[in-house]
């Protein structure tokens, strides 16, 4: 009997072995995601396009490819590097100003390890924003369709970020130079570099709290506005099944009509996620976005973009690598700035379901 268990251990010592032998041969990995969706718009638009302040999910009554990507990483213990060309109707709206290829480059960039007993970082290239909890890829994200807080901050940003995280993973601080405002792309005619920084603290596996900022342009040097932006979140587990989200963002950008001075706009949000089953999930989700003189959302109104939204999706994950969702949103704006028939609505309703696979 002693023989036997001694021989089991060996195998596994082995297996192990083994294991960590390929991960050291081959370091490259290969994944990918698909998001396709179906979204009913109640106001029915003419050209088929949900308001120009939505980037995801935005096409009325067709089914369609929302985002889909091949990734390749490269990592070993002091070099990374990311690459993935993707394609859909949010590479569509959120890569419009960028030129030939750049169209259907999700992320692309390279990183080294600065200090071999420190875990700092350098990446340079296309990468993630450090703005925000939600990103493009709908299966990490509590609701379906994304905020018009996230729709409206960058998804995606191109320069330099040094890295570090403390070795106990609690801290993490970073610093960014940057070409802009979500450009791969130099704006035309802005010669001012952007910059940001990004901290992040998680006392426990359950609690993480972020505080990012972004200080730059997004307006060529002949009428060049500096702004500050200021994203603040928590992230809450609460016994297990239900997850909570509290954030909210501030800007201020200056203004030069009709007199030279500061225009602010700001967005609070929560989001409460309870899981049902391993298989089952609700979210639901609050949110408010107050931009009165039009710096991001520009309406041409008298009270400028003041809404308010609410939403609630269902989950269902069959497979692990499967989900099918389906959610009901609601945005009410003080003004009518919703096109419907031949008039303008404060309201508009959207049901939106979708299938992502990801391998």
């Amino acid at each position: 009997m002693k023989h036997y268990f001694l021989v089991g251990i060996l195998k596994l010592l082995s297996a192990s072995a083994l294991a960590q032998d390929t991960l050291k041969i081959n370091p490259l990995s290969i994944s990918g995601y698909a998001e396709v969706y179906y979204l009913y718009d109640l106001n029915k638009p003419v050209n088929g396009n949900c308001p120009a302040f939505i980037y995801s999910h935005n096409r009325h009554n067709e089914f369609n490819l929302n985002l889909g990507y091949l990734k390749a990483a490269y990592k070993t213990e002091k070099v990374r590097a990311n690459i993935s060309f993707a394609s859909g109707t949010y590479m569509n709206a959120n890569y419009a100003a960028e030129p030939g290829v750049l169209k259907n480059i999700f992320e692309a960039n390279v990183g080294f390890k600065l200090c071999g007993n420190k875990n700092l970082w350098v990446d340079v290239g296309i990468l993630p924003s450090h703005i925000g909890f939600e990103s493009a890829v709908s299966k990490d994200c509590p609701n379906l369709t994304r905020s018009i807080l996230a729709e409206n901050t960058p998804y995606f940003e191109a320069g330099a970020k040094i890295t570090y995280t403390t070795g106990n993973g609690k801290w993490l601080f970073s610093t960014l130079a940057l070409n802009g405002w979500q450009h791969i792309t130099r704006l035309p005619g802005n010669s001012l570099m952007s910059w940001g920084t990004q901290l992040q603290f998680k006392p426990s596996g359950k609690v993480l709290m972020n505080y990012s900022t972004f200080i730059g342009s997004d307006k060529p040097d002949s009428v060049r506005s500096l702004r500050w932006f200021h994203n603040i979140y928590a992230l809450l587990t609460i016994r297990d099944k239900t997850a909570l989200i509290l954030g909210i963002d501030i800007g201020t950008e200056e203004s030069r009509l009709p007199v030279r001075g500061n225009n602010t706009w700001y967005s609070p949000i929560g989001i409460l996620q309870y899981r049902l089953t391993n298989n089952w999930s609700v979210a639901g989700r609050v949110e408010y976005y107050h931009d009165r003189a039009g710096v991001i959302i520009p309406t041409g109104t008298l009270h400028g973009f003041q809404t308010i939204g609410y939403s609630l999706n269902i989950d269902y994950a069959p497979e692990k690598n499967l989900l099918l969702r389906i959610e009901g949103r609601n945005i009410n704006s003080r003004d009518p700035i919703f096109p419907v028939a031949n008039a303008l609505s404060r309201n508009n309703m959207f049901v939106t379901s979708s299938i992502a696979v990801n391998f």
